[in-house]
């Protein structure tokens, strides 16, 4: 299972075309509120019910974080005590955490890009606490993957499919999606 986190603010095209690609490749997916409402509001007004609350997600069956990025969005996202529990759990054991757009500060601000590459949204590399800034829609360092923002979601997307299915799932989707072929 995939979970992909929602606070109030967040950038929906990140959220929902990581979501969506993921569901296409026949991967269990769960947005996942914050905000202790199953009802999220985006950065641009557009309301999304969460599958589950943060205190009603199974963290030992997931897989995969996602952080997707949108202000104030990655703000609430990074002052969740519990998700950056979860964060650190998941980085500290190897597993995979994936965070677009403005999200990778949330990485940097736990010490987690240390010594790594990542990319995030142009302007705010000085979020990339300790990280080495990567040019490239999409940087994958070990168990991290990270994004640009809003016109790298398609590519952020398939660089998660790809991971937890494989290359050759990723490639069909592409060419299933008329993307980049």
């Amino acid at each position: 299972m995939v979970l992909i986190h929602l606070a109030t603010g967040f950038e929906e095209i990140e959220a929902l075309t990581a979501a969506d690609l993921l569901r296409r490749a026949e991967k269990d997916v769960q947005l996942v509120s914050v905000t202790g409402e199953k009802t999220v509001a985006g950065a641009h007004g557009i309301k999304v019910e969460a599958d589950l609350l943060f205190e009603e997600a199974d963290y030992s069956c997931c897989e995969m974080i996602v952080l997707p990025g949108g202000m104030p969005g990655t703000k609430n996202l990074a002052a969740h005590s519990g998700l950056c529990d979860k964060i650190n759990e998941f980085n500290g054991s190897g597993r995979p955490i994936a965070a677009i757009c403005a999200a990778p500060m949330v990485l940097g601000g736990l010490g987690i890009l240390v010594g790594r590459k990542a990319t995030i949204y142009p302007g705010m590399e000085q979020y990339l606490k300790g990280a080495s800034h990567a040019e490239g829609k999409v940087v994958t360092d070990g168990n991290l993957i990270t994004s640009m923002g809003p016109g790298t979601a398609m590519d952020f997307g398939l660089a998660i499919v790809e991971r937890l299915c494989g290359e050759d799932a990723a490639k069909e989707l592409r060419k299933d999606l008329i993307f980049n072929i």
